[in-house]
């Protein structure tokens, strides 16, 4: 699975159920009562019943509200039983049985808790041995991705599945967890001419009662129910066949499917997915492990999902429309060979149990960018992953958090191992591992693997041992274990001595914080003038030797995950070079310096002298990386009303003569010859100006072709400017612009124009448009549009407090529903902008009870106030130096 790293907007796109639409008959959803049982499993089941296979017959008819099921699970009883737990949410069973030897024994099944542990009672004790349960239920389709769920696009109704974590529970009861992996047979029942997909190839489509069709699917190789997909509508299916590969001697089919309004955008996904399945089969030695692939969008994905064969993204990852952004195209890549390496890393080898998650997730995103870097290196996908890295590293440094490794005992816990700690700082820890250890040795690990556990699970420790036992370097795994097992973020002090340098690590803290200290064994690589070298960092100090003079880079290349200081002379040394290092050095500079700040041990006009210096750096993402987060001080209210011009004016002495340098034409096409790395900085650099620095001229000329574009002339405003022109257009049209820019947007289902207007509209800055958006009753409305609204008011610092108030008296409204893992954990990420433990205790006064109590999102919730009240400590220690940094001369 992958929410989108990539900056924006688009970002922050969870999934909720607020204002979202409604089936065209208003049937009531089915709410299992749950009958409370203090002996039931809060988590793990126990092995009294093992699944071996199941066989799964549906009829979904997507504009319901409802679907029926036949369910059969084959199962090992391993002693005689009368009753047994198993999973099944909000499902109204009409018949349960099990059948021994031809003799069927009924059954009672009862939901004993919120998260869909179930029980069931058999009138009778059934001996130890095999047995099949079988099952005649109802359920819900949702509006949110999660379990089953439904969206109507134009005139017609869809439905998908999403699972991941625990919703393959609200779809049919079974063994809803990672650990059992057996072979499942699917038929789906709908409406004929429908398409229907699932996991395996389609076998047979036959006319049945009603006048419906019957699409069967082959059995499944073993797979958990979390990765089970079948989706059925009116779809468009594209097929091709991918070219025998040195691992696969036979061509492998392959496909897309999407709803009739991205028909014609399907083009570059089945274009450029051959492409990076054969880079993957060539890196894991191994042909792709399933007999087909289909890639799936559906409008309100979040992110994407790996699906053994039936990948599923959000409509505007894969679907991309000729002249596409580099942003676009570097999101494709990276996340297409995320899901596509968990086919292997997840699918073939399965965790066996959520606590080694993180393992699929960490693996797959550093696979996601070497593997999208290795696609198409202009795009430089891989400075990405250090970006998204060292971005981690303020939620990793907070008291309240959690290692990568983490162990979960209770259901309500999983979700939380789905964050930026575990894509993160995962992530980055597989990089820095790979490269210490080297490319091969790090890559032989790997394929032994996945030999050792093909089709089964696998543990954490397993993977330790099988990178240990190719690598034959036991000191790899004390690295490993140091960043995996234990939060925390290293920060390593670099000081000169007398014959070279003294490297001294210590646990990296805010200021005011005060977390207990702990100790890592780093891979450390430093360079000092042109004299780099590698050493692990074991011990709290270490010596290295190193020239008396020349610049110190104390994280070469980018890739430790660490962060550093050094002595002000060192510090003004490297900040003056820091537009001639390399992408991820430049980035790691620009970490380490705030960081330095934010502990207090910075001044605050080094951050400006830095954005200055880095902004000539020639890498896109490392230029503007300063600049960035320049404008999170004003997001969090650290920039005060008094020193906004001053503000403005910094940053227009910094990117404007960048700007003009490059050029700027906001029409389609200009610049599609250039170098994508430039294209994206245009982008980037037109947002800043326009938006942060204010400039007029800039502003007038993305307002003229954002209004071109509004009214219908599209080749006034190329797609990398659509949101910063409709930004503008919303900050000067005020309500009654912003009114027809979301009735437009709504009727749009183009997924670019569509989010962007939405984001757009709503951080116009104008509270009466704040307000209308917030109340919006339209029945075109869905989640994945309400999230993005909400996230869009609260990210603009004049309607941040409103919409902040707005989620607090409806946090109640946006829990409820069965939103699913992209919402539940992050919901409060929307509070973030907040500063101030007066806000921090306001915000637990109104909501906290409601949250603890759920049980959901708790530790996202217990971070963002941590992060809240670091606010106000920072704030209250280095406003006067921001004002005084920003005073206009």
């Amino acid at each position: 699975m992958r929410a989108p790293y990539f900056a924006g907007f688009t970002a922050l796109l969870l999934a909720t159920t607020a204002g979202a639409q409604s089936a065209p008959k208003a049937e009531a959803p089915i709410k299992t009562a749950v009958t409370a049982d203090a002996k039931a499993p809060k988590g793990r089941l126990s092995d009294a019943a093992i699944p071996k296979a199941y066989r799964l017959d549906f009829t979904i008819l997507p504009e319901k509200d409802s679907f029926s099921g036949r369910n059969e699970i084959d199962v090992t009883l391993k002693a005689p039983t009368k009753s047994l737990y198993m999973h099944g949410r909000d499902l109204k069973i009409t018949k349960a049985v099990a059948m021994i030897g031809g003799k069927a024994t009924s059954a009672v099944f009862t939901q004993v808790d919120q998260t869909g542990t179930a029980r069931l009672d058999f009138a009778q004790t059934l001996p130890a041995g095999p047995a099949t349960l079988a099952f005649e239920y109802t359920g819900n389709l949702g509006d949110s991705a999660s379990g089953l769920f439904h969206v109507k696009v134009g005139d017609a109704w869809y439905s998908w599945t999403q699972f991941e974590s625990i919703d393959a529970r609200a779809a049919f009861p079974s063994f809803d967890e990672p650990g059992f992996k057996t072979p499942f047979t699917v038929s789906v029942t709908t409406h004929p001419g429908f398409v229907a997909v699932s996991n395996a190839p389609r076998v047979a489509v036959t006319n049945v009662t009603g006048g419906l069709e019957k699409h069967q699917f082959a059995p499944t190789k073993p797979l958990p129910t979390y990765l089970v997909a079948f989706d059925t509508g009116p779809f468009v299916h594209q097929t091709g066949m991918i070219p025998p590969t040195p691992q696969r001697p036979a061509p492998m089919p392959y496909g897309a499917v999407a709803t009739t309004a991205q028909k014609d955008k399907m083009g570059y996904v089945m274009a450029e997915t051959p492409r990076i399945v054969s880079l993957l089969e060539n890196y894991f030695g191994e042909p792709f492990p399933f007999p087909k692939l289909d890639q799936i969008g559906t409008p309100i994905m979040a992110g994407a999902m790996e699906n053994a064969g039936a990948d599923t993204y959000g409509d505007g990852i894969i679907f991309l429309a000729p002249g596409a952004t580099t942003r676009d195209k570097q999101a494709f890549g990276m996340i297409v060979a995320h899901e596509l390496s968990h086919q292997w890393f997840g699918d073939l080898v399965t965790p066996a149990w959520w606590d080694d998650i993180w393992l699929n997730e960490s693996f797959a995103n550093w696979m996601g960018y070497r593997i999208g870097n290795e696609w198409r290196p202009e795009l430089k996908i891989g400075v990405g992953a250090l970006a998204e890295g060292f971005g981690t590293m303020n939620t990793d440094a907070l008291e309240v958090g959690r290692p990568i490794h983490q162990p979960i005992a209770e259901n309500g816990q999983i979700d939380s191992a789905f964050d930026n700690i575990t894509y993160g700082k995962g992530g980055q820890v597989v990089a820095m591992i790979a490269a210490y250890l080297g490319d091969e040795k790090f890559k032989a690990g790997v394929r032994l693997h996945l030999k050792r556990h093909a089709y089964g699970n696998a543990t954490s420790e397993q993977f330790f041992e099988s990178i240990s036992d190719a690598a034959k370097d036991p000191r790899v795994l004390a690295a490993l274990k140091s960043f995996v097992d234990q939060q925390g973020v290293p920060v390593v002090n670099v000081r000169r001595q007398s014959n070279g340098i003294v490297a001294t690590q210590s646990r990296y803290a805010f200021l005011g914080s005060t977390p207990p200290p702990l100790s890592w064994t780093i891979p450390f690589c430093v360079r000092v003038g042109t004299a780099k070298q590698c050493s692990l960092l074991d011990k709290p100090a270490t010596s290295l030797a190193a020239p008396a003079s020349g610049v110190i880079m104390p994280n070469v290349g980018g890739a430790g995950y660490y962060r550093f200081d050094l002595a002000p002379a060192d510090w003004q040394s490297l900040i003056a070079a820091s537009g001639t290092l390399s992408p991820g050095e430049a980035l790691a500079t620009t970490d380490s310096l705030w960081a330095a700040f934010r502990a207090g041990k910075a001044p605050a006009a080094w951050l400006f002298a830095e954005a200055r210096a880095v902004a000539a750096n020639p890498d896109a993402t490392a230029s503007i990386d300063g600049g960035r987060r320049i404008t999170g001080l004003r997001a969090r209210g650290l920039i005060p009303a008094a020193s906004l011009p001053g503000y403005r004016a910094v940053l227009a002495s910094i990117y404007t003569p960048r700007l003009a340098a490059l050029g700027f034409d906001p029409a389609a096409g200009v610049y599609a010859k250039d170098d994508p790395d430039q294209q994206s900085l245009r982008h980037d650099l037109v947002e800043l100006v326009s938006d942060e620095a204010g400039d007029a001229a800039v502003r007038n000329t993305l307002k003229t072709a954002g209004e071109k574009y509004f009214a219908g002339n599209t080749a006034a405003l190329d797609t990398g400017f659509l949101g910063s022109a409709l930004t503008v257009v919303a900050q000067e049209g005020g309500l009654p612009v912003v009114k027809s820019l979301i009735d437009k947007a709504l009727a749009s289902e183009d997924p670019t124009f569509r989010q962007t207007a939405i984001g757009a509209a709503a951080s116009s800055g104008h509270a009466d448009a704040a307000t209308y958006l917030l109340g919006l009753d339209d029945k075109r409305m869905r989640s994945y549009d309400r999230i993005g609204l909400i996230f869009g008011v609260v990210g603009n610092p004049d309607t941040r407090d409103l919409g902040t108030d707005w989620i607090l008296a409806n946090y109640e409204k946006l829990l409820a529903g069965g939103n699913g893992i992209f919402l539940t954990s992050r919901l409060p990420q929307a509070l973030a902008t907040q500063c101030g433990a007066d806000r921090a205790d306001l915000i637990d006064a109104k909501v906290g009870a409601l949250i603890r109590k759920a049980d959901v999102g708790v530790l996202g919730y217990e971070r963002t106030l941590e992060s809240i009240r670091h606010c106000g400590v920072l704030r209250q220690a280095k406003s006067a130096e921001i004002a005084a940094a920003l005073a206009v001369k």
